[in-house]
């Protein structure tokens, strides 16, 4: 990886991939990609989206009209052999959860300032299936950048492969929400690290929006399901494995 990459990079191979997912979501899911009205024609912008399944990252490439960068972690603890394949062909920009992650901040950030598109999970993995506060990177890129920020909902990949081996298609849902920011860290902010707070839970309140209310957890407006939700943000794994 180099902290300069070029936007967009690996054209040939992701095409293919790009393909080949499409054609897989064919047979394996009647998929429902919604705000399609909400997108801007270019960037620079940053998406920001829940993360219950490892395939997240997938159905955003198959359902967003831009070439995609990713930011995420060095593995995926909770994912099949074959998408650390995936994700090694697609290439990503790798930050560490837990350790310094200077190098890949700074590569999302040229990314952006190419007027790149950008992806995101802010929970920072795919460990539960309901919605947990966000890790910092997401705000940080938010604030650093002056990127505008599109939500998404996505739901029912959970559900994929499930589904298959019973014979039927699941029902995934893609919603883009309407831009909003740029979000601004200012150096007269009494406390920046409050700040970034109330960026990363912006954007989580908004993402909320687009997915059921059952599966809103800490941002859901009814208190069981909050409750309900108590102890899905620890994260399972070692701290430097995924970010």
């Amino acid at each position: 990886m180099t902290d300069q990459p070029g936007y967009p990079r690996r054209r040939a191979i992701r095409s293919i991939l790009k393909a080949g997912i499409a054609a897989a979501m064919a047979i394996l899911a009647d998929v429902r990609i919604l705000g399609r009205e909400h997108l801007p024609k270019e960037g620079p912008l940053l998406i920001v989206g829940n993360h219950f399944s490892f395939l997240d990252p997938v159905i955003l490439i198959r359902s967003a009209p831009y070439p995609l960068e990713f930011v995420g972690g060095p593995t995926t603890p909770n994912a099949p052999p074959w998408a650390e394949v995936f994700r090694k062909a697609y290439g990503i920009l790798q930050i560490r959860r837990g350790a310094s992650s200077r190098d890949g901040l700074l590569a999302a950030e040229t990314v952006l300032k190419q007027k790149g598109v950008l992806a995101i999970f802010p929970e920072g993995g795919s460990w539960a299936a309901v919605l947990r506060p966000p890790r910092p990177g997401a705000a940080l890129l938010a604030a650093r950048t002056n990127a505008k920020i599109i939500p998404v909902g996505l739901d029912g990949l959970v559900d994929l492969f499930p589904q298959a081996r019973r014979g039927r298609r699941a029902r995934v849902t893609v919603r883009f929400g309407e831009p909003f920011g740029p979000l601004t860290l200012e150096r007269r902010d009494a406390s920046i690290r409050e700040r970034m707070d109330e960026i990363g839970h912006e954007m989580m309140r908004r993402i909320a929006l687009l997915i059921p209310p059952e599966r809103r957890g800490f941002y859901s407006d009814n208190p069981a399901v909050r409750e309900a939700a108590k102890g899905a943000e620890v994260y399972p794994w070692e701290l430097t494995a995924e970010a």
